[in-house]
């Protein structure tokens, strides 16, 4: 396993800031959130300029990209499919491996979100990439069981596992292990179970991270834990200090 660092711990800064402190926090692998609504990069911009895109993300050798969190708000369906070529363009031509794109909300229809997603796994998989959905409050994936339909549903589909939503969220901590065998790709921050707690300082919360590691092991998971803290103006920690936290405690793990 591979500890790395998400881009949205430093959202607030310009991403090539953002990529040098994470290379001086001794990060070796970045997992690049690419948000239309975010403050770096954008899938338009990579479908405008795969190029300058690629320049965007690369600071030296210290440092390389493993991974893509990419959310998308194209217009039409043709218009996403161009901004999902264009990123798997960006994707092979910066060696990462694996995208990982939301899920369909929880109001979506199961029947017609598996059929989206077949065809994007298709396409995925077609340019020799993994293909993963994130365990996210709100998505059809906001409870194992619905992850776990939905990966029965779409073959080739990995989860990224996001245990704080299944602390915070409406499963409230309860179980997940039979997700573990679909799970390609982890996002890891500390949570608590009350109102406003989905990122707590490292330490006071509830996300056990050994025995996450220890499932994973079991399954001979050999990809990516992140370090994914949500930049925001309401974190009540200093960003850096938190990460440097987390990235050490996962280290001493593996």
């Amino acid at each position: 396993m591979f500890v790395a660092c998400s881009t949205q711990c430093f959202a607030r800064l310009p991403l090539d800031r953002a990529l040098r402190l994470i290379a001086e926090l001794e990060f070796s692998k970045v997992d690049v959130a690419i948000h239309e609504h975010g403050s770096h990069l954008k899938p338009s911009e990579v479908a405008h300029d795969v190029t300058e895109a690629a320049l965007r993300i690369r600071i030296g050798p210290s440092l390389t990209p493993s991974a893509f969190s990419v959310e998308f708000d194209a217009p039409t369906s043709d218009e996403y499919m161009r901004q999902l070529k264009a990123i798997c363009k960006l994707a092979r031509t910066t060696a990462v491996t694996l995208l990982c794109i939301p899920a369909g909300s929880n109001g979506a229809g199961l029947d017609a979100e598996a059929e989206r997603l077949k065809h994007v796994v298709q396409m995925v998989e077609a340019e020799g990439l993994v293909l993963t959905v994130p365990t996210r409050i709100g998505t059809l994936t906001e409870t194992p069981a619905g992850a776990l339909e939905l990966c029965n549903r779409v073959p080739g589909l990995g989860l990224t596992l996001d245990p704080s939503h299944y602390i915070n969220g409406p499963h409230q901590g309860g179980s997940y292990d039979e997700l573990f065998p679909f799970v390609r790709h982890v996002h890891l921050r500390d949570t608590g179970k009350g109102p406003g707690k989905l990122q707590v300082r490292v330490g006071q919360g509830e996300v056990e991270y050994g025995r996450i590691i220890s499932q994973l092991a079991r399954f001979r998971y050999d990809r990516l834990l992140s370090v994914a803290l949500h930049d925001v103006a309401e974190a009540p920690f200093a960003m850096e200090t938190e990460v440097r936290k987390l990235k050490y405690l996962l280290e001493s793990l593996v």
